[in-house]
């Protein structure tokens, strides 16, 4: 089975074969949900997927494989659990030089690692500590681990939770990747945004793993 990712749902499909074109599984997926093809977007491992000509080997999509569907309906926006409202996106109107696109591949990483990662830290640490405290005696306080957390740790991790950092970190590589400008040759910058993916892929692989694992 392979599984996607659509808002707070999780759907599964039978593996396709490895030389299924990925526009037959765009098709399939947009019949399933009722989404015109075009309106969506399909991630896996930090990258968009674009050529539907493509077999789906090439986005080395196998048996248990993620895939985010992104687009095709409007989730709430949601803020930090503070209420503080989210920061824009970046402006990608002004990226006309290879050392505009690094700064805005910085930005964005620096807006993942501040006010993300907490977030994530936070889930993860609650979500693994939660079963232990449930059974710490009265004679061993229980430690707080909020109070060794920032304003919007979680302190009971929830599916909203799990979907809304989930969202946000997608969000974060779609951004990425939009950064990505075809055709030209700065191979500093390239270097720069493959890191950046990687990164925040590796924050939303800790985030889904110890979810799945809990």
């Amino acid at each position: 089975m392979i599984h996607v990712k659509w808002g707070r749902d999780i759907l599964h499909f039978p593996t396709p074969p490895p030389n299924t074109p990925l526009g037959k599984l765009r098709a399939d997926l947009a019949e399933y949900t009722h989404l015109p093809p075009t309106s969506f977007k399909l991630v896996h491992a930090g990258a968009v997927m674009k050529d539907d000509s493509a077999p789906l080997s090439a986005y080395k999509i196998r048996e248990n494989s993620t895939i985010a569907l992104i687009g095709g309906h409007s989730l709430p926006e949601a803020p930090s659990a503070a209420g503080v409202p989210r920061p824009p996106p970046p402006k990608q109107k002004a990226l006309q030089t290879e050392e505009g696109t690094i700064s805005a591949i910085h930005a964005e990483l620096e807006r993942v690692r501040s006010t993300l990662l907490p977030d994530v830290d936070a889930f993860v640490r609650a979500l693994l500590h939660l079963p232990s405290d449930a059974e710490t005696t009265t004679s061993a306080p229980t430690p707080d681990i909020s109070s060794s957390l920032n304003s919007s740790s979680l302190s009971k991790p929830s599916p909203l939770d799990h979907t809304r950092l989930s969202e946000l970190l997608l969000q974060s590589l779609l951004r990425l990747d939009a950064l990505h400008m075809s055709g030209a040759d700065w191979p500093e910058a390239r270097q720069q945004r493959k890191a950046a993916v990687r990164e925040v892929q590796g924050v939303l692989d800790r985030l889904d793993g110890a979810w799945a694992a809990r």
